[in-house]
């Protein structure tokens, strides 16, 4: 996502909310004043005449989205330059815009978060939100927003009730708005008990860790002190400012591939240093405190990292691997449904098989009942007909026997017998063919039943692919949902080891603390003896000191102390 793409998310919903009536119009008078403020906060030097010319009052009627769209392109986005204006300054104005309309915070006080972060939730909902309008943030984004800031705060994100909220809450093109995250996160159902302080300092954590700036102490290359300026973390540098504001740049420090990060100890008063290596100079910088160094030093090593792949930011790039991600997901689920709808169709391919085998065995059966039918009406007219052709026969053995001795009259009722015999013989030979057809046919329908057999084996070949097609995708889910549990175990072992680690480190801080407290009581004990040595060296150069002459008493005295004088020569050395 590019600069231009940013800002076109933050302008659509400034245009948005001069929507009044929702038509995807707004008024010329709205667009002129929305258009000299962008000038204004991105730092564009003003065209009146080219505003004029664009909104020129003899074209009558509001103006849509596409109609103002080239004018934003050609004399504001062309225009713009990344790092001469605040982003910040820009987003709020827009925010300003839109917020007035759409948001509606609690009346009474208890909403969950103020208007600043809500602010800053809009910013991060933006960043994280798909490239296509109307703006959404699709519901592994809002798990991902939702459980960084959870963990901001230490305390785990309720997923069932994050999933049962949005199964209640209807969802247009894939996701939610941003006013609908915003009530979502108002109602309190997801960050129940946890007060509104910790909250905005949560959002404030994964707001300035998304945009990548924050306050750092550099040292100068000159004069060598120290001093506090705001940086701002871009994959190809490293910017500086006097104050958040970003109004007065002091410097940038360019990243390449032959940049590198190296942890400094502490020195000169200042804790958690590091330094960054360029190929020209060693940049000295200070953080707050440990963690805040370990995130500095780790968000420019990647920015490093994703300057030589060529990549624009880490989050980004985190953004587009969970996009990758959630179209691998859809596939695999496109694809899965294929699956199931291919196993549907086979399966109603195979009940249509099945209903069509049914009625082939049911023609079968009328065959084989037609063909004994007519096997049977065929016997019967053979036995018939065998039965004249005896009778006729008979008949003609008579006439004959009767009529040898009447041949020359009976000469034509022979040559009707003979030709009657003629036509009995060509009936023979039509009931020969009729045979020759029945074994046909008998041949046929032995042909229909080897169709039917391998029909049936081809049916058995297909019912055997379907079930191992089935066991396929079972197996499949098993080893899914078996990669499913070893990632949610070696979660849960990061998680321990991550609390091993923090008790580890609190244990250390005791430890130091209760160091700490025995070196201040031995330094107290080590300054009491010194001033004892020091009381007792006076003592003791006074009784050493020399007594001059007088008279006896004063002899006597000094007599009397001749004789301590090498004991305590004796002490003086034991002391020394």
């Amino acid at each position: 996502m590019d600069l231009r793409a940013e800002l076109l998310k933050s302008i659509w919903y400034a245009f948005t909310a001069l929507d009044v009536e929702k038509s995807g119009k707004v008024s010329k008078s709205q667009l002129k004043v929305l258009s000299h403020n962008l000038y204004t906060v991105l730092h564009i030097p003003h065209d009146p005449v080219a505003l004029e010319e664009h909104f020129r009052d003899d074209d009558d009627g509001p103006v849509s989205s596409q109609g103002y769209m080239p004018y934003l392109n050609k004399y504001i986005l062309d225009k713009v330059e990344e790092g001469a204006f605040v982003k910040g300054d820009f987003d709020e104005l827009c925010w300003t815009l839109t917020a007035k309309k759409n948001y509606k915070p609690d009346r009474n006080g208890n909403s969950v978060v103020s208007h600043k972060d809500a602010f800053k939730l809009w910013c991060l909902f933006n960043f994280l939100s798909e490239d296509k309008y109307p703006l959404v943030m699709v519901p592994d984004e809002v798990e991902y927003l939702l459980k960084k800031i959870c963990t901001a705060m230490n305390v785990e994100l309720n997923s069932c009730e994050l999933e049962d909220y949005l199964s209640q809450e209807p969802q247009g093109q894939g996701g939610l708005t941003v006013w609908q995250f915003l009530d979502m996160v108002n109602s309190g159902r997801l960050l129940r008990g946890i007060e509104q302080e910790a909250i905005s300092m949560a959002v404030e954590e994964v707001y300035q860790e998304v945009i990548e700036d924050g306050y750092l102490w550099k040292r100068g290359q000159l004069r060598r002190n120290w001093s506090e300026r705001w940086f701002m973390l871009k994959p190809s540098v490293l910017s500086y400012y006097m104050s958040e504001e970003r109004k007065e740049k002091k410097g940038s420090i360019a990243l390449d591939k032959h940049c590198c990060v190296e942890v400094l100890p502490d020195r000169d008063g200042k804790r958690c240093m590091f330094c960054v290596k360029t190929s020209s100079r060693t940049y000295e910088m200070s953080a707050s405190d440990t963690r805040q160094r370990q995130e500095w030093t780790l968000a420019i090593q990647t920015a490093i990292r994703l300057q030589a792949e060529g990549k624009k930011s880490l989050h980004k790039d985190l953004k587009q691997k969970r996009r990758e991600q959630r179209e691998q997901r859809e596939q695999r689920k496109a694809a899965k449904e294929e699956e199931m709808q291919r196993l549907k169709q086979l399966q109603e391919e195979k009940e249509r098989k099945l209903q069509e085998l049914e009625l082939l065995k049911e023609a079968q059966r009328q065959a084989e009942i037609l063909l004994q039918e007519e096997e049977q009406r065929r016997r019967q007219q053979h036995e018939e007909m065998q039965r004249t052709l005896e009778i006729q026969l008979q008949e003609a053995e008579q006439a004959r026997a009767s009529m040898q001795a009447e041949m020359v009259l009976k000469e034509a009722e022979a040559e009707r017998q003979r030709k009657r015999i003629l036509e009995l013989e060509d009936m023979q030979e039509r009931l020969q063919e009729a045979l020759q057809q029945e074994v046909k046919a008998r041949q046929d329908e032995e042909a229909v039943r080897y169709a039917q057999a391998r029909l049936l084996a081809e049916e058995e070949e297909k019912l055997k692919e379907l079930m191992k097609l089935k066991e396929e995708q079972e197996e499949y889910i098993i080893k899914t949902q078996r990669e499913k549990q070893v990632l949610k175990l070696e979660m849960e072992n990061k998680n321990k080891c991550l609390e091993e680690a923090q008790k580890q480190l609190e244990e250390v801080r005791v430890n130091r603390q209760r160091v700490d407290q025995d070196v201040m009581a031995a330094q107290r004990k080590l300054r009491q003896a010194s001033t004892n040595v020091k009381h007792w060296n006076v003592q003791m150069n006074r009784l050493m000191h020399p007594i001059g002459p007088g008279d006896k008493r004063t002899n006597s005295s000094g007599g009397a102390f001749a004789g301590y004088q090498p004991l305590l020569s004796r002490r003086d050395s034991s002391l020394k």
